[in-house]
């Protein structure tokens, strides 16, 4: 059996598995859980939009909980050092992961992954997606995206485009949109955000794509960044004037980050139903969706197993985008 067959395979067991699990968990599942604080790992370095989120989300959980969460960040690797560690840990409830679905949906499909993302992970909720945002640094000459494709048109090559990382989401919207507009855009693959952030302000290339948050609007309005476009279902409220992807027909570059918690794939049953139910709970307060709106980022919530096929469709699209490409792993 080939490789994609048998994790379609997988990834039918597992939704069938979800689907048979009782709509609302009751008390008398898991008496016990939870007995003692839950540790809460978030897989990117603290003081970033996910860690802010991660750390709102453990707060009204522990309340509901009556139970501590206790966040961990364990960063690196674009987030599967951190999956790796849950995926590792003791399925009782008292691990979870705070991740984006990028090491479940993108690394397996360029070597081999740290763990089994369909057979040692158990998908709890769907919690945010996260717009990426294109923009033009100081060296670009190009206004908007438009002038964007006309100048790597009319040089080619030269128009450098720097992303969080070989194969992360911004190297795979950077494909689709050189391979659907003919032009060629050099590739600057760095290892994290953070440093592309700030060579950005200081002008080492013409482009690149972040997800969207305070610092990042803050330096648009100052002048130092030109938004040109948005991943994103929609406009965002802070920059009405960005037209998404989809908007300038680039629907297949039109991609999120996409946020959500993770438990050990043995973890019961019982206990991943009153998980997602308590993170629905919190998705839907006010004050918890007002602290997401600040950062441009959006709220979802929603069943498990939505969750889950939205990962492995995620998946099976980057295999056919990555194949595509021929992108290698570093």
């Amino acid at each position: 059996m080939t490789e994609f067959p048998r994790r379609r395979l997988l990834a039918s067991c597992l939704l069938a598995g979800m689907a048979a699990l009782p709509i609302v968990a009751q008390a008398t599942d898991a008496p016990s859980w939870p007995a003692k604080p839950i540790r809460l790992v978030v897989s990117y370095p603290a003081g970033g939009v996910s860690d802010v989120v991660a750390r709102a989300l453990g707060e009204k959980l522990a309340a509901r909980l009556g139970q501590p969460v206790v966040v961990d960040n364990k960063a690196g690797a674009g987030g599967a050092i951190g999956l790796d560690l849950v995926a590792k840990a003791a399925p009782d409830g008292y691990t979870l992961g705070f991740s984006s679905i990028s090491p479940l949906t993108l690394s397996p499909h360029l070597g081999k992954p740290l763990f089994d993302p369909l057979r040692d992970l158990a998908p709890v909720s769907s919690v945010m997606y996260s717009p990426v945002l294109l923009l033009g640094t100081g060296r670009l000459a190009a206004t908007d995206f438009p002038a964007l494709l006309a100048q790597a048109k009319g040089h080619p090559g030269e128009v450098r485009w720097a992303t969080a990382g070989l194969a992360s989401l911004g190297h795979i919207m950077l494909e689709q949109i050189t391979q659907a507009a003919q032009v060629q855009i050099t590739h600057i693959p760095y290892k994290g955000g953070g440093q592309q952030l700030n060579d950005g302000l200081s002008g080492q290339f013409e482009v690149l794509s972040t997800n969207a948050g305070p610092a990042v609007l803050q330096h648009i309005k100052a002048g130092k960044f030109k938004a040109l476009a948005v991943g994103a279902p929609r406009r965002l409220e802070s920059l009405p004037g960005v037209p998404t992807l989809a908007e300038l027909g680039y629907k297949n570059a039109n991609m999120t980050s996409v946020f959500g918690v993770f438990a050990p794939a043995a973890t019961p049953a019982a206990v991943l139903q009153r998980l997602n139910a308590e993170i629905n709970q919190v998705l839907s307060m006010p004050e918890v969706r007002e602290r997401l709106a600040v950062t441009d980022n959006v709220p979802t919530g929603g069943k498990a197993a939505d969750f889950a096929r939205q990962i492995e469709a995620e998946s099976q699209a980057n295999a056919r985008i990555i194949r595509a490409a021929n992108i290698q792993p570093n």
